[in-house]
């Protein structure tokens, strides 16, 4: 048997073994969604694709920057394919450190442009907006406040709650606001909301708990939190407060892959699935967002979505609160 053969013949062995033990696909994706709504559907995902989902979670009281780090201190040798992200202001970020490679789903495909990066590093679906839990026991139907000027108002003083402005979708919103406001009557805002006493509490979860007991009689918070309560038959209304004279504020999903993932193709499955618009209707229906990004959707309430300058409003932002709200 010549030398030459008898390579032939490994090769083929080799590859025979290779082919009869194929390895199991998997996919690994960080998220800062409530695991009570993304765990469901990422078991749908494995169940229909038989790909391995191993998801890591975020916790409530530091939605988003945890993982943020992470994927930072893992990008010169990534252990996650997908940043499924419940805002958008962090995916942005992590975008422009050049984290995420470009991807555009096909199933992205009717999603309007607002709602997807114009390089493919990003796409966004689902929303949930900033509303007002308001305690029916404490606030008749007249007297419900529908501005976010509420918060600052004398009548309201020592009687609402948010959310520390440093995680989550409060930073977002409150980067928005610097944004939107100028640093001038930014720093005037906040100075009145230490000045009406308006509470700082661990998270968007904690207002709602905080209105429901009658411990504030209103508070700034995102719609599927007030859904939680409204299911459980609390006394709370949800209002949708205009902001800024542009409607109530929109906190969209992202989802992006992370360059050199260790799995990029089940990646991009799994993004292809988050995107979809079943995958968007499933999130609606679970209550893990309340609006659609896709066009056509009737009955929605105006919202405004403030992606443009956000990511140099962050770190003014934060750096003020720090000042004016004493954290």
């Amino acid at each position: 048997m010549s030398g030459s053969f008898r390579t032939a013949v490994a090769g083929c062995f080799l590859l025979l073994v290779g082919c009869s033990e194929p390895q199991h696909p998997e996919v690994v994706v960080y998220t800062s969604v409530d695991q009570i709504f993304s765990e469901p559907l990422l078991a749908r995902f494995e169940e229909e694709t038989g790909i391995e989902v191993k998801a890591v979670y975020d916790a409530e009281a530091q939605k988003t920057v945890g993982l943020e780090k992470r994927l930072l201190a893992e990008r010169e040798q990534p252990r996650a394919d997908v940043f499924w992200n419940s805002e958008f202001l962090r995916t942005l970020r992590l975008a422009e450190t050049g984290l995420f490679t470009p991807y555009a789903s096909p199933e992205a495909a009717d999603i309007p442009l607002q709602f997807r990066s114009p390089d493919g590093l990003w796409t966004g679906f689902g929303v949930r907006a900033r509303v007002f839990v308001v305690n029916t026991d404490q606030v008749p139907g007249p007297e419900t406040p529908r501005s976010l000027e509420a918060l600052t108002a004398p009548e309201w003083r020592d009687r609402a709650c948010i959310a520390k402005p440093y995680f989550g979708t409060t930073s977002t919103h409150f980067s928005a606001l610097y944004g939107r406001l100028g640093a001038e009557e930014y720093a005037d805002f906040l100075t009145s909301l230490r000045g009406n006493g308006v509470r700082l509490l661990a998270g968007n979860s904690t207002v709602r708990d905080a209105v429901v007991k009658g411990d504030c009689a209103f508070g700034l918070t995102d719609t599927d939190d007030v859904n939680v309560a409204l299911q459980n038959g609390e006394p709370v209304r949800m209002v949708f407060p205009d902001q800024v004279g542009e409607g109530a504020f929109a906190v969209f999903h992202t989802v992006g892959l992370v360059k050199n993932g260790p799995h990029p193709d089940a990646a991009r499955r799994l993004i292809d699935y988050l995107v979809s618009m079943n995958n968007e209707q499933a999130l609606i229906d679970s209550g893990a967002v309340q609006l659609s990004v896709r066009d056509g959707e009737e009955g929605q309430p105006r919202l405004w979505t403030h992606t443009s300058a956000l990511l140099e409003s962050l770190e003014p932002s934060a750096d003020m609160v720090r000042e004016y709200l004493d954290l």
